[in-house]
């Protein structure tokens, strides 16, 4: 495991990838919201999704995988629904705004849903939730991703981590929110393993023999080379109920492409237009307006309700705590606001290659 790990203040990280996206072509406005997405991330203690992120977006922006200006076109709008095509732009971009129009919908008709097409990875899916959140709503957030989890009784990898996002408001600090792949881990987690250089559990990845693997860097590869898989949510086969995290994530499958007559399954592997490699995904999104059904103040009571009754159950000898969805999260931005966040060897290399690369020599790192 590495040692050596500083602390950033994530004000600065913020501003220095939002540079980063400015230097790479992203126009000023598009950036915030990238940066704002990652960021977010790791102030939650989500280390697959944020800084740890920006040198895959760095990559792909250089090697022409993603637009940096994002040119989305909502192809078909109606009262509640719409059909947005993303140009292969910023994921975090055209994911933000589709977000934003499900909730406009909402407003005026109590339901949003937006489906997308040819959109780009958009960091965590519960970003988008917590923006329904903020105002009064419930909102889901989907999408489908390069394939790495098996049907169960398979090995191949077919379907993507396809994260099933799901908030709520409360009466309470913090929203209920669940924001998890539909793998036992997603291939962000299997990134940070390989650069912390820690072996995984038994039993979230097989190998082509059906056999778990355990090295995170030969995961990498061998994700890669389509000759391991990440186990679903129940892990492999039957005897522990697999099929309900590959029936999970084929919903998303579905959601994230059936509605948008987009890509899915192997195609997501990359597509090849004008001799460039897009890498293309889609996503779809759902605001509930709270107050169509019920006030807001009595929704989030009997939320909040459900949270402390979830909390106050009979605990397992020796745990001293029971946690509700979000809380974790919630708890981990107080914290690394006060101290910043944790960058590992790995990333600080990856940080000093984008702030030369870039010319951003006004940033003053500890590293």
């Amino acid at each position: 495991m590495t040692d050596n790990i500083k602390y950033i203040d994530a004000v600065t990280l913020k501003n220095f990838m939002k540079d980063v996206f400015i230097g790479l072509g992203v126009p000023e406005d598009d950036a915030e919201i990238c940066a704002d997405v990652l960021i977010t991330s790791d102030l939650r203690g989500i280390e697959s999704h944020g800084i740890q992120r920006m040198k895959m977006y760095y990559d792909r922006i250089k090697l022409g995988i993603y637009n940096p200006k994002t040119e989305f076109e909502i192809i078909k709008d109606g009262p509640t629904t719409a059909l947005i095509d993303g140009g292969v732009g910023m994921g975090h971009v055209i994911a933000y705004n589709a977000m934003k129009l499900a909730i406009e919908k909402a407003k005026k008709y109590g339901l949003g849903a937006v489906a997308v097409r040819n959109s780009t990875h958009f960091g965590i899916a519960g970003y988008y939730s917590l923006m329904a959140i903020a105002e009064g709503m419930i909102g889901i957030a989907v999408t489908n991703a390069r394939p790495s989890i098996p049907p169960t009784f398979g090995v191949e990898p077919m379907l993507g981590t396809n994260p099933l996002t799901a908030g709520a408001p409360t009466d309470e600090e913090f929203p209920f929110l669940i924001d998890c792949a539909t793998s036992i881990v997603q291939r962000g987690k299997v990134e940070v393993y390989d650069r912390i250089k820690k072996p995984l559990p038994e039993g979230v990845v097989i190998n082509s023999e059906g056999n778990s693997e355990t090295d995170a860097t030969k995961v990498l590869k061998d994700l890669a080379n389509k000759t391991a898989a990440l186990l679903p949510l129940g892990g492999k086969g039957e005897e522990t109920s697999g099929y309900k995290g590959y029936g999970y994530a084929t919903l998303v499958e579905i959601l994230s492409a059936a509605l948008q007559d987009g890509i899915y399954l192997r195609d997501t592997i990359g597509i090849e237009e004008g001799g460039k490699t897009f890498l293309k995904v889609g996503h779809f999104f759902l605001a509930i307006n709270i107050e169509n059904f019920i006030p807001l103040k009595t929704f989030n009571k009997t939320a909040g309700n459900i949270m402390r009754g979830l909390r106050s159950a009979k605990k397992v000898p020796g745990q001293e705590r029971i946690y509700t969805a979000g809380e974790k999260e919630f708890e981990a931005e107080k914290e690394r606001v006060k101290v910043g966040i944790p960058i590992n060897e790995s990333i600080q290399q990856d940080i000093k290659i984008m702030q030369k690369e870039i010319g951003l020599i006004q940033y003053k790192f500890p590293f």
